[in-house]
């Protein structure tokens, strides 16, 4: 015969208000009943790309995927057009060890 266990189980408790409990944002194009996505729209397409020049992903952005993929296509069409930079305006003498190019040609 089994074994009976002398204190009950506990069973997990729900997490509430943990990091992933919060609401999705809505389509910022859903919101505002906005059907395509137009290229020439520089200041709103700058919200869909970090500073260093990559188009930001859903979960950060929180568009649709209907409206995310017409972003990606509009930011690569604003890129070939020279409307929207490829990658940030900075000098790039920063390299990602934190020593810029003139450190290391001092070694």
């Amino acid at each position: 015969m089994a074994k009976q266990r002398s204190r009950p189980t506990r069973r997990r408790e729900t997490k509430k208000g943990g990091p992933g409990s919060g609401r999705r944002k809505s389509c910022p194009y859903c919101r505002d009943k906005i059907d395509q996505v137009d290229y020439k729209d520089i200041g709103t397409l700058r919200k869909f790309v970090s500073d260093r020049g990559k188009i930001r992903s859903r979960r950060i952005t929180g568009a649709c995927r209907r409206h995310q993929n017409q972003v990606a296509r509009a930011v690569k069409r604003a890129r070939e057009l020279a409307l929207l930079p490829y990658v940030s305006g900075d000098t790039g003498d920063e390299r990602p060890g934190g020593r810029s190019k003139r450190d290391r040609d001092r070694d």
